[in-house]
């Protein structure tokens, strides 16, 4: 960590320094190579599970319709997000990395907001869709034709790109008055300009991507619940209230999932709550690299024809290479 202390004096200037500095795991900069084996791991399981969703939606004609086509871009999504953070957690894990140049810094925090801002899109296509498909059913099939689901991909897409494309070349120019030393294993553009001179511009827009898609999705995702809850409400019974509901559970559990931490990550930075280092950095884990994981198995297990199919797929395969 002497690496550390060093380049923090080094980088302390008014303008970009070539350099930015990570902070890794506390606790575990001692022995950095056996932390790698999980994140290994949970690479791969994310990649497995992602892209078995993604081929299944392929392959099987019969799931080329609207929430399973919302589904393929949500595990593009989950997979382009866990490759993008990968270089830099493998680099502290295995060598103790710290150090990152400029441009590595600012490629990795365009690509992480670029897939973050994707699957944020697409938790609210969902929802809607689901709002939609429950609340409004005879209106549903004119609605979400082919044509207009080519028209949100296409929306999602600009949505991502051109949030976050004028970002890094703000950053690359703007004064830096404080030590470049981050607060996570991997670069993000809140935390970047942070260290920017107070005053700057690029700051301001930097929280107005945070809050055109980061604050107002999880509201209108719960407000479209909201809709969902109250016609729920006016099915006979219960067990048709669960039958009507139930494609929503898996849905909800990834909108908790990826949500809830960013949520808690966003009060401890603004309140300055007395969260300890390694807590916090564990919190931001969960919220990157957790729904990454877990979104394939909640689909899978709540959704009786994507888990049908897949064995079904499976099974064929295993007969066509028996003896």
């Amino acid at each position: 960590m002497s690496t550390v202390s060093t380049q923090t004096t080094c980088n302390s200037s008014t303008s970009m320094a070539p350099t930015f500095l990570l902070v890794g795991m506390p606790g575990l900069s001692a022995v950095p190579s056996w932390w790698a084996v999980p994140l290994v791991t949970l690479y791969l399981l994310s990649a497995l599970g992602n892209g078995a969703i993604l081929w299944i939606i392929v392959m099987e004609r019969a799931l080329h319709r609207p929430m399973y086509v919302f589904l393929s871009l949500l595990s593009a999504s989950d997979v382009g997000l866990a490759t993008a953070l990968m270089p830099t957690l493998l680099g502290l894990a295995l060598a103790d990395v710290h150090v990152i140049s400029a441009s590595a810094c600012l490629l990795q925090m365009f690509f992480v907001h670029v897939f973050s801002v994707m699957e944020s899109s697409v938790l609210l296509t969902m929802a809607l869709d689901r709002a939609l498909a429950i609340c409004r059913p005879l209106h549903y099939p004119t609605l979400f034709t082919s044509g207009f689901i080519s028209k949100i991909v296409l929306a999602i897409a600009f949505r991502c790109l051109g949030l976050h494309l004028p970002l890094p070349f703000l950053l690359a120019h703007m004064p830096y008055c404080r030590p470049q030393v981050l607060t996570h294993s991997y670069c993000l553009h809140p935390d970047v300009t942070r260290l920017a001179c107070p005053g700057t511009w690029g700051a301001v827009y930097s929280l107005f991507v945070v809050l055109s898609a980061m604050g107002l999705d999880p509201l209108l995702i719960f407000f479209s619940y909201g809709l969902i809850g109250k016609v729920l409400q006016g099915f006979g019974s219960s067990e048709e209230r669960w039958k009507a509901g139930q494609t929503c559970v898996a849905h909800l559990s990834a909108v908790v999932l990826f949500y809830v931490p960013m949520i808690l990550l966003a009060l401890i930075d603004r309140l300055r709550l007395p969260v300890p280092q390694s807590a916090h950095t564990l919190l931001s884990y969960v919220h990157f690299l957790l729904p990454p994981l877990l979104n394939p198995i909640l689909y899978s297990v709540k959704m009786k024809e994507i888990r049908e199919r897949i064995l079904k797929r499976l099974q064929s395969r295993k007969v066509g290479f028996s003896p």
